[in-house]
Formats: C-alpha cells, structure tokens, sequence
C-alpha cells in the first residue's frame, strides 16, 4: 500500500505546477539544483536509508532532465498503478522490454493522487508541444502550435533586440528556407495575442452567461466525435471476429485432415503454426477493442469541468 509522503509530495507537486507554467526539464532541474533540493535517491537514502544503484552522494542535488521528465509522465503520481509494463524477450534474452500503455494492465485510483487531473492533463499537454527557450532566454508560449495556412510547415518567432516587443512576428518556415515554396505572410505576435485573448473572453463569457446553450452545444459536438470514434472501433471489432470465425473454421479443417490421414502431423505443425500466432493476437485484440468501445460508450462529456473553470476565470487581462 503506498502513503504519501508529504514533505517529497510537495517536490513533486512544484514540479508539476512549474511545468504546467511552461517550464521544461531542463529548467526545472536546475532549478532544484540551484535552491539544493535532493534528488530522490539521495533523499531515500538519508530518510529511509533506501540506497539505489544510481546513488551518488557526492552529489546530493544531481537532478537531472531525464529524472524530471520521467516523473512527468509517471501514473503514479495521478493515483493509478501500471501492471505488465516490461517483459524479456525470452528465458536467454533476459533484456527488458518496455509495453505501450494500452497492452498494460492499468488500475486506476489505487492510492492517494499527488496531483489533480487538472494539472495531470495541462502538464501533458504542454509536454506534447514542448518548448525551448531561445538564445534571448524568452519562452515562446506558441511554440509548435502556430502552423502556415498554406503548406501546413510551423511558423517561427523572429527577435531581435534593436526591435520593440510589438515587431516580433511569425513568418512560414518553409518560405525561410526557400522563397519559391510559399509565400512572404506572416503575423505579428502582438496581433496573434489579442486574438486568441478575444477568443478566450467570448468563449468563457458565453459558457458563464448561457451555461445551457453552451452545454448543449459542446455536448453535441463531443458526442458526434466519440460516434464517429466509436463506429470505427465498431469495424475494426467485426473484421475481427470475422476473421476469428474463418481461423475455427481453417483450424477444423486441419484436424479432420489430420485424423482422417490426409496430411502428417509435421504438415499440420507447419500450417497451424502462422494460424496460431494471429488466433493469439486476435484473443488479445478483441476484449482490448471492446472496452475501448465501451469505455467510449460510457464517456462523460467534460463541459461540467469546462464551465467550471469558466466561471474561476472570469476575467482574463493577458496571456501567461
């Protein structure tokens, strides 16, 4: 049974708070490093006397990029506990195998969570579209998200101390790169932060002032979404047991022909085999695509969340 710990649970939680605040790995850790905050095997070892194989007490504050970044991504911190993550090879290849999450087995809420879902979700979101600050030592909060509308290429920031603040502007990386493949547009970052200000004013006041009408609005729009997601789970399920039917099929037919003398048992070990390999994907296959089906099914629209949150932020003065 895991208990929190409270004083390593507020690292945890600074750490998270200051990603979800746009700060990457790297920033973060030395960060730590600087205030000297142990790292964790340093600071297991000096309060539970735990020593681990990375222990270095020569340096106490070593946080490093990758140290943060996996806490970052760690379920245990959001209450679940992850099964069945790595496997070997085989009984010679005793090298570790990491799984993708869906073929784990994943328990959720197990223990006391660290950290919210709220901040779990930003912090994921800002992991996917992550930022380096730039040679100024600015961070672009548009980073990866501003795309040309013409060739689809991401757009850059341009700086330059001899300019204002308000001449910073995005041009097209591939017109960068070579004129003759788009076109000279861009847009100022000024400009882009009023727009996107505007936008979250207007959205925020319509679902604070017609909490209703925006409900019902998200509502369908996020159900059309999961139908369409769902219908193609749905066909993916039937060519599934579709096939699952042909293999029974082809594997009864191998064991008349086998007890009734029509092929040796070293034929039938040669046909079956590739047969059997897909019957044992598909018997992993098909209970993973059905809870998919059915965790989609049972889905809870978010608009509670969304117009909760709206009504905190009811007046936003500038981008962060």
């Amino acid at each position: 049974k895991l208990v929190v710990d409270e004083e390593a649970a507020a690292v945890v939680r600074r750490i998270f708070a200051l990603c979800a605040a746009g700060q990457g790995p790297s920033q973060i850790a030395r960060l730590l490093k600087r205030e000297q905050v142990l790292c964790p095997t340093t600071y297991a070892y000096k309060t539970f006397g735990v020593a681990h194989s990375s222990l270095n007490l020569n340096d106490p504050y070593g946080w490093s990029d990758s140290t943060i970044a996996n806490m970052l991504e760690n379920e245990i911190y959001l209450g679940n506990t992850i099964n069945l993550r790595y496997s070997t090879r085989s009984y010679k290849d005793r090298r570790k195998v990491e799984h993708p999450r869906e073929e784990c087995m994943v328990l959720e809420n197990t223990h006391p969570a660290l950290v919210s879902r709220e901040v779990w979700d930003i912090v994921q979101q800002v992991r996917q579209h992550k930022r380096r600050p730039t040679k100024m030592d600015e961070q672009n909060k548009y980073s990866g998200l501003v795309v040309c509308a013409d060739c689809g290429s991401t757009m850059v920031l341009h700086r330059a101390h001899t300019m204002s603040r308000s001449y910073n502007h995005f041009t097209c990386r591939t017109y960068k790169k070579d004129v003759t493949l788009c076109t000279a547009h861009y847009i100022r970052e000024c400009i882009l932060d009023d727009v996107v200000l505007e936008d979250l004013r207007r959205v925020t006041a319509m679902a604070r002032e017609h909490t209703q009408e925006f409900a019902a609005y998200i509502g369908s729009r996020q159900s059309a979404e999961i139908r369409k997601e769902a219908r193609g789970l749905e066909r993916e399920l039937t060519a599934m047991k579709k096939r699952s039917r042909e293999l029974d099929s082809i594997f009864k037919r191998l064991y008349e022909d086998i007890v009734l003398g029509r092929i040796t048992a070293e034929q039938f070990q040669t046909l079956s085999g590739s047969y059997t390999q897909e019957m044992e994907v598909l018997n992993r296959a098909i209970p993973e695509k059905e809870t998919a089906i059915q965790r989609l099914r049972e889905q809870v629209s978010g608009t509670d969340h969304f117009i909760s949150l709206a009504k905190r932020y009811t007046d936003i003065q500038e981008l962060t």
